[in-house]
Formats: C-alpha cells, sequence, structure tokens
C-alpha cells in the first residue's frame, strides 16, 4: 500500500454539509435525520474505490476510469464527489502497477486530499481485497486508522452526493451492510441451455444493484478474508459476500437516479452532459466596489427571472477586503464580471489571474462573461473598439488555461449611476 502525495498528514476536503459536530463523526442535523443516537461515539469512515478494470465494454484503449471528460480524468471527479464530504476520512484508491503513475500524477495535477493507493488484483473481488488490506491493522505496512465503517463505490459513478452516502453509511452502522438500489430498467430473463428462453423474472419484485455500498469494517474484511477463490474471481457483489461468509443481511437503500455507472462509450457523452449542466446552474457576479452593487443586484434579479433553474449570487469585491481568493469555490464557475464606468481592465485582469491561479480551471472551464457599462455619449467610438479588441485578445489568450471569456458593452448613462 502507497500513500499518495496528499494522503497524510492531510487537509480534510470542503465540507459541504457543515462543520462536524462535537459528539460525532457527521454533522448533528444530518445524523438527526438518519435516526443516529444523540451523543453517540464518532464513526470513523474511509472509502475504497476498486480502479483496475481495463474498460473492455467500453470498447476504446484507454481504461474507462481515466477517459476524459471535458478534459478531466473520470475518477478525478469521483474523487472529489468524495472529498467533499468531510467525515470521510481516508479514501484507497486500487489501481494497477502500470498505471500507478498515472493515478499519482492525477491526485498531484488536481489537489486531490486524504488519498491512498494500494495495487489492484485481477478481479474486481481481488482489487477490493487489497482495497481494505490497506485500512487493516493486520497488515504489517499498514499506515491508515482502521475504520469502523467502509464505504466501497466504484470509480466510475462520479455523481454520488452526500445524502445517499449518508444513508449507507448508517444503515451498515445498524445492520452490519448496507447497499444502494434501483428499480429494474429492462426485465431480466434466464435462458435455457438450448439458447432459448427459460423463465423471466418478475421486475417488480427485484432491483439492480448499485454503488455505494457501506459495511462495518470487520464484517466485510472476514468475508473477504474467508472468500473462495472462486467468488474472489468471479464474483461482483459484496453484498453477497457479507450474506455468504458473515450472515450478515444487508439493508437495501433506495438510491437517486444519478447513481448509474459509466460502461459504454456513449455514457462519456451522458457524463459530460450532466457535468455541464449542474456546473452551469450556479452563477456569481463580481462588482468591483460597493458604489456598482446596485448594478450588479439589478443584473442578478434580471438573471433569476430569465434562468429559473439557475442560482444566482452576487458579491462586491471590496466586500471581501479586495481578497478575490474570498469568493472562489469549487462550486461556481460561471461569473459575470461587472464595471460600471471605467475603462480600466486593471482590476478585470487581476480577477482573471486570480482564476487561472486557483483550481478551478483544472476541474473545469470556467465561463467569465466581461460587463463592461461605458456612457456611450462620453466615450469617443476609438475607445470603445479599443476595448473590444482588448477583450478580444484577452480570451484567446485565458482560453489556453481553460477559462472561456466573452464581453459585452453596454450604453449606461452616468445620469442613471449617480442618479441626478
Amino acid at each position: 500500500m502507497e500513500l499518495g502525495p496528499h494522503s497524510r498528514p492531510a487537509e480534510p476536503g470542503r465540507c459541504v454539509s457543515g462543520s462536524p459536530s462535537a459528539g460525532s463523526a457527521f454533522p448533528a442535523s444530518r445524523v438527526s435525520a438518519a435516526g443516529a443516537e444523540p451523543g453517540s461515539r464518532p464513526t470513523a469512515v474511509a472509502a475504497v474505490l476498486p480502479a483496475g478494470g481495463c474498460g473492455e465494454r467500453m470498447g476504446v484503449r484507454t481504461p474507462k476510469q481515466f477517459c476524459r471528460v471535458l478534459e478531466r480524468p473520470l475518477i478525478s471527479y469521483t474523487l472529489q464527489a468524495l472529498e467533499r464530504v468531510c467525515w470521510i476520512k481516508d479514501i484507497v484508491v486500487a489501481v494497477t502497477g502500470e498505471n500507478m503513475e498515472a493515478m499519482r500524477n492525477i491526485i498531484q495535477r488536481y489537489g486531490h486530499k486524504r488519498i491512498s493507493l494500494a495495487e489492484a488484483g485481477a478481479t474486481r473481488h481481488r482489487s477490493i481485497f487489497s482495497g481494505l488490506k490497506a485500512l487493516a491493522e493486520d497488515q504489517p505496512d499498514c499506515k491508515l486508522t482502521k475504520p469502523e465503517v467502509v464505504i466501497i463505490h466504484d470509480a466510475v459513478r462520479p455523481f454520488v452526493e452526500e445524502d445517499v452516502l449518508l444513508r449507507v453509511v448508517m444503515a451498515a452502522k445498524e445492520h452490519g451492510a448496507a447497499g444502494a438500489i434501483r428499480p429494474l430498467v429492462s426485465t431480466v430473463i434466464s435462458p435455457a441451455a438450448d439458447g432459448c428462453l427459460d423463465h423471466a423474472l418478475d421486475r417488480a419484485k427485484h432491483r439492480a444493484s448499485e454503488m455505494p455500498q457501506a459495511f462495518l469494517f470487520d464484517v466485510i474484511y472476514e468475508a473477504y478474508q474467508q472468500c473462495s477463490d472462486y467468488d474472489l474471481e468471479f464474483g461482483t457483489e459484496c453484498l453477497q459476500l457479507a450474506l455468504k461468509y458473515c450472515h450478515t443481511k444487508a439493508k437495501l437503500v433506495e438510491g437517486p437516479p444519478e447513481l448509474w455507472k459509466v460502461t459504454y462509450k456513449q455514457d462519456l457523452y451522458a457524463a459530460e452532459s450532466l457535468i455541464k449542466e449542474k456546473i452551469s446552474q450556479e452563477i456569481c457576479v463580481v462588482v468591483k466596489t460597493k458604489d456598482e452593487e446596485s448594478v450588479g443586484h439589478l443584473l442578478k434579479e434580471v438573471l433569476k427571472n430569465e434562468l429559473n433553474c439557475a442560482t444566482i449570487t452576487s458579491t462586491a469585491l471590496d466586500h471581501s477586503g479586495g481578497d478575490i481568493q474570498n469568493f472562489l469555490t469549487d462550486q461556481c464557475c460561471s461569473f459575470i464580471w461587472v464595471t460600471v464606468l471605467s475603462s480600466d481592465f486593471q482590476e478585470t485582469r487581476k480577477f482573471l489571474t486570480a482564476l487561472e491561479e486557483s483550481s478551478l480551471p483544472l476541474l473545469y472551464p470556467v465561463v467569465v462573461v466581461l460587463v463592461h457599462c461605458l456612457d456611450f455619449t462620453l466615450v469617443p467610438p476609438a475607445q470603445k473598439m479599443e476595448s473590444l479588441m482588448w477583450i478580444r485578445g484577452l480570451a484567446k489568450e485565458v482560453k489556453k488555461r481553460n477559462v472561456l471569456l466573452s464581453g459585452l458593452l453596454i450604453n449606461y448613462s452616468q445620469d442613471l449611476y449617480y442618479g441626478s
């Protein structure tokens, strides 16, 4: 087992649900909602991601977990989804020896935290077992703390949310094992030896097993230790191992539609579309000074009326003490930068530089719309053309760093601005 470059000591990922309470490893409000007893002792949670597959069904030479979506490896999105959950303390990724260096580069390039690497086995179950060994106290080279609960998740399911992770973890803590399920989309049939239909399953009585799954660590580790070579070689269902070898009946948790697995080439296009939809639903309107805030607020209200599905926020730069980094978050990738009655592009350049230096352009394409409000009666045509050419040249420059820039010059009367 190998610790990744950002493993220990490591800063926890940004917690999307607030700070953990003193008496629990989970945020108090979320634990109460899940039915946990107040004041219960903290639950140590880790995650294992098998990522040793070669992606035969994908039909491409690159293993699907390393295929790029919006110029970023698919597995990086999955790691980010887990890192956002602050109560997951360690994430072990099982990759093949030949892809170990590629995985290290992904961890370093995209700034992933709390990641440790283990060498994958020849099959899915062997890879998971390798990841579990990295967390087991009985292994001589173990450098991580054994968790009470371990999550097993697929590296190619990038759209997992904290809510379903919390529900399977709390169910596993109570029942020993738990897994997400979804209704069957197609009817499952069993063919006879002659290739004809033997029987069909009643779709209403069966469910598709999905990820994530969660287990008391001692339960699933014991199951893998007792596992037969046949199950390690040909098995695919972790919940079945817990039942077969530890007599632990898993609690089944209804999961959301987003739990689907990227399996075929067309799934990459679907994943790209979904990621674009997610990152386009938040827009931040930024103005330089408090004096310009009324313009930013007006623009925000107009956008809210026009874009019903988007979350629109507005920020004045001087509210953050002039520190642009204070409001750059990985939750917003679309910005509208507004200047009023000013042809000075120095602050605009500072804003774009701060964006480029942040991790945002590494994670997603960042969209910036520059809105310059000028009083056309006071600005000569040559100056307006010069401003447009400057924006055009800047757009070509920042596009190389994954920032998509466009600009608008809007006629805005000085009388309106100063209220005279």
